[in-house]
């Protein structure tokens, strides 16, 4: 494992995945690292649906968002895992929102890269809400909030640069 400060410094958004399959004990290192995360009152409420790049349901999702895209939505990964949380539970964005960072670092850190997803949430969540629940199994009562397509990197992007001054006021 890397040592955390250099995973974290060294963390880029992937766009571009090879076809190669996560195996499975590593796909669930990525779901513990997930289920680790903190959440408000110790709630542990996200849902973690895990979904393979080549599931028809993808297409799907893809044809509702923008069928005439370049790229898919997910960009081919391997794995996609949607992370939903209780409609009725007003901290389940935040929680979903570390849990998928948890994931975003740890992939780092095992060699893999990933990319955090919302454009797909509006769709999964409107008109065909229960058919995509249903396709993703997502409970009953949630709502997909989040989602993180992981793979091995098939391209290497400089991680983002930041303007201290510009984002940080220290009160």
């Amino acid at each position: 494992m890397s040592n955390f400060l250099d995973v974290l410094n060294e963390r880029s958004s992937i766009r571009k995945f090879k076809d190669q399959e996560i195996p499975a004990d590593v796909c669930k290192q990525l779901i513990e690292a997930g289920l680790k995360a903190p959440t408000a009152a110790n709630k542990q409420e996200i849902h973690f649906s895990v979904v393979k790049g080549d599931n028809p349901i993808q297409k799907e999702i893809q044809n509702d968002l923008n069928p005439n895209a370049e790229n898919s939505f997910y960009f081919n990964a391997p794995v996609i895992m949607y992370l939903s949380g209780p409609d009725d539970f007003k901290w389940s964005p935040v929680d979903a929102g570390i849990a998928v960072e948890n994931i975003h670092l740890t992939a780092k850190a095992l060699g893999l890269g990933s990319v955090i997803l919302g454009c797909m949430v509006k769709i999964v969540n409107g008109e065909k809400k229960e058919y995509y629940q249903k396709k993703l199994c997502i409970p009953e009562g949630n709502s997909l909030l989040i989602a993180v397509a992981i793979g091995y990197p098939d391209t290497e992007k400089t991680p983002h640069t930041f303007d201290f001054e510009k984002n940080v006021t220290i009160v």
